[in-house]
């Protein structure tokens, strides 16, 4: 190992420590809140999703120059410190914990610069998808998807012509046999911010690993921020992401319909038990096909221009090396000398 490796190693660890020493307490909490909270137990696959990235990129940021930015990184780094102060005197978990992902961008940009914080936004991003919203705006977000699918199975239990009344979030419908009404209710677990949450963390991971992969050049020059936000490959991921809403939203409409048929002709109790554990991973399932779908066809649609630019160009690979001349023959073999014509002396 070079002295600079090591430098560059004895840097790392050294910061990584500094970091984990000052959010210990911050890590603790949000681990704990993945492990316990099931709205957020996809938590626990994102440190692995972004330890599995940064070995994927390792040789990529290795290329990568190094242009550190001690001003924009300092004021970075002060700014984090300074919302984890107030976090911290204010019991407000919520920015102590975006102060994680801001120091993180602040060290980054202090010692190796902005464009390798270029090519760990998605990381960032994944831990920030990661980190639970204040109270007050998940309930402001899970109250109205809880209205929406309870509309959603009052009009699908209409549709079979079954009597069912909507009192808010709470359904009300007689089952086969029954005598009496049976309400059923569309708690928060039912909204579906627990699946949005989820697939919209899914469809940054799917987005990220099949993005259309390209030497990042245009004409021999690198590709400029007005160019990357014109290029398919950001258009696709920008769709498949934001396609992730309304598909989780959706898919949750058709979980709960289909629980309020089953009432009706099975009873209430299937609301609970096997069926509602195991609809939650079916339409899990369904909700990932649709996603892949939606990139399935974004790639059928893909500009021709595009295909050119990201497929491996065989004919630059033969010119350059035409261009580069004789290659210089390995130790033990024998060279043969080129053959030249030449005219006559004059």
């Amino acid at each position: 190992m070079s002295v600079l490796a090591r430098k560059h190693l004895w840097r790392v660890l050294a910061v990584s420590s500094a970091l984990i020493f000052t959010y210990a307490i911050v890590l603790s909490k949000l681990a704990r809140t993945w492990w316990n909270d099931e709205n957020y137990s996809h938590g626990l696959l994102i440190p692995l999703i972004i330890a599995y990235i940064l070995w994927t990129q390792r040789e990529r940021l290795a290329r990568q120059s190094v242009k550190p930015s001690t001003l924009w990184g300092g004021a970075a780094i002060l700014l984090a410190l300074t919302a984890l102060w107030a976090g911290t005197a204010g019991a407000e978990l919520f920015i102590q914990r975006i102060s994680l992902v801001l120091i993180l961008a602040g060290t980054v940009i202090y010692f190796w610069g902005f464009r390798v914080l270029q090519l760990l936004l998605v990381p960032l991003g994944l831990l920030l998808l990661a980190i639970p919203i204040p109270a007050i705006i998940f309930n402001k977000i899970a109250f109205p998807l809880q209205l929406f699918a309870s509309r959603c199975a009052v009009w699908s239990m209409s549709l079979f012509g079954i009597p069912v009344l909507r009192q808010g979030n709470v359904i009300e419908l007689l089952p086969l046999g029954a005598r009496e009404t049976k309400k059923l209710e569309v708690v928060e677990a039912c909204s579906g911010i627990r699946s949005l949450m989820t697939l919209v963390t899914l469809a940054v991971v799917f987005a990220y690993f099949t993005h259309p992969r390209s030497d990042g050049s245009s004409g021999g020059r690198r590709r400029g921020i007005i160019e990357w936000l014109k290029s398919y490959g950001f258009w696709r991921s920008a769709i498949i992401i934001l396609s992730a809403v309304p598909i989780a939203i959706l898919t949750n409409a058709l979980r709960v319909s289909g629980t309020g048929l089953l009432a009706h002709f099975y009873g209430t109790e299937v609301a609970d038990g096997f069926f509602h554990s195991f609809s939650g991973w079916v339409i899990y399932i369904a909700a990932f096909l649709m996603l892949f779908g939606v990139g399935w066809i974004l790639d059928r649609f893909r500009p021709a221009d595009d295909k050119a630019q990201t497929a491996p160009s065989q004919g630059k690979e033969n010119d350059a090396a035409v261009e580069r001349g004789p290659s210089v023959a390995a130790p033990g073999t024998v060279a043969k000398p080129a053959v030249q014509v030449e005219g006559p002396n004059r």
